[in-house]
């Protein structure tokens, strides 16, 4: 819960950092920082991904031995 909080609030404040340099595809672009963000991104969702992949087998396992016992 912590960690979501953390990151709602990293995600407002960078929000609000684009919305007052005007567009932020524009001041990424000028800056040449548009990779940086989509490899945030990318990897932020590679990190879901493989965290769902983790959860779907942990719970296959617990499943298989509720169904044994």
């Amino acid at each position: 819960m912590k960690i979501r909080s953390l990151l709602l609030a990293a995600m407002l404040l960078f929000s609000r950092s684009l919305l007052a340099h005007g567009g932020g595809e524009d001041f990424f672009r000028s800056i040449g920082k548009i990779h940086v963000v989509f490899a945030v991104i990318l990897s932020i969702f590679a990190g879901l991904f493989v965290f769902l992949l983790w959860l779907e087998r942990r719970l296959a396992r617990i499943e298989k031995q509720i169904h044994q016992s």
